[in-house]
C-alpha cells in the first residue's frame, strides 16, 4: 500500500513527537486508509469505549464533525442557496462539513432503558442494529482489549456485515481481538499509557483525513 505525502507528512511528525510509536507506521497507515474508504464510500463510523475510551471516542468525533485544522467551507452550491434564501444571515459560513461519525456513547435514554430493561453489556450492540448498514465501520477503544460490551458489538457488527476496527494496548489476550477486522495495538498495557498514544493516532487520523478529503485548509 503506498503512502502519499499527505500521510508520509503527517505521519513523520507523529513520530518525531512520540518517538515510542515509531515502527507503528504500517498499522496507522492501514487504519487510515480503512476509515478513508469508509468515508469515500459515504458510510458511517460509528466509534465507542468505557470510561477514558468513551471520552477518546467522543474526542475523536469532534475532530471528524467539524474543522479541525481547516474550516471545510460548504460547497460553492450550497452556499449560494443559503445565501438566496436567507440574505444576509451568512449561513454558509457558520456550517462546515464533517465525516458520518456517530458515537455509540451517545442516545443516554435509549442506553439507560436497555441496559436497565435488557442488558448493560448489549447497548453499543443495539444502537448499531439500529442505525448501522452492512459497509458502515465500528471503532471501539478498549485498553485491554476485555471490554464485554465491545465484544458482543464486534460479534453482532459482524454479522451484520459492519467492519470492526480495534485501538487497544499490547494485550495478546484480549478477547476483541478475535472479532476484530483490524488491530491497532499501541505498545503499552497500563490503561493511562495506552490513553496517552491513542490520542495523537487519532489526531493524526483527523489530520491526514481532513487533508485528503476537504485540504490542507487555511
Amino acid at each position: 500500500m503506498d503512502m502519499n505525502n499527505n500521510v508520509k507528512k503527517h505521519m513523520d511528525d507523529l513520530f518525531r513527537r512520540c518517538p515510542d510509536l515509531r515502527g507503528m507506521e504500517e498499522k496507522i497507515h492501514t487504519l487510515y486508509f480503512n476509515l478513508e474508504t469508509v468515508f469515500f464510500k459515504n458510510k458511517t463510523l460509528f466509534l465507542c469505549g468505557n470510561g477514558g475510551s468513551c471520552s477518546d471516542a467522543e474526542h475523536f468525533i469532534a475532530e471528524l464533525g467539524k474543522g479541525f485544522l481547516s474550516r471545510r467551507k460548504v460547497p460553492a452550491e450550497l452556499a449560494d442557496a443559503l445565501e438566496a434564501a436567507y440574505p444576509g444571515e451568512h449561513y454558509a459560513d457558520r456550517i462546515q462539513r464533517g465525516f458520518r461519525a456517530i458515537s455509540l456513547n451517545g442516545h443516554p435514554s435509549l442506553a439507560s432503558a436497555y441496559t436497565n430493561d435488557v442488558d448493560p453489556l448489549m447497548t453499543y450492540a443495539q444502537q448499531l442494529y439500529i442505525f448501522g448498514t452492512p459497509g458502515d465501520a465500528v471503532l471501539g477503544f478498549t485498553t485491554s482489549g476485555n471490554a464485554k460490551n465491545i465484544l458482543n458489538l464486534f460479534k453482532v457488527a459482524r454479522v451484520l456485515g459492519i467492519s470492526t476496527y480495534l485501538m487497544t494496548g499490547n494485550n495478546e489476550e484480549g478477547l476483541c481481538r478475535k472479532y476484530a477486522d483490524f488491530i491497532l495495538d499501541v505498545p503499552a498495557r497500563e490503561a493511562w499509557r495506552v490513553q496517552e498514544y491513542h490520542l495523537p493516532i487519532y489526531h493524526t487520523l483527523a489530520m491526514m483525513l481532513e487533508e485528503r478529503f476537504y485540504g490542507a485548509g487555511e
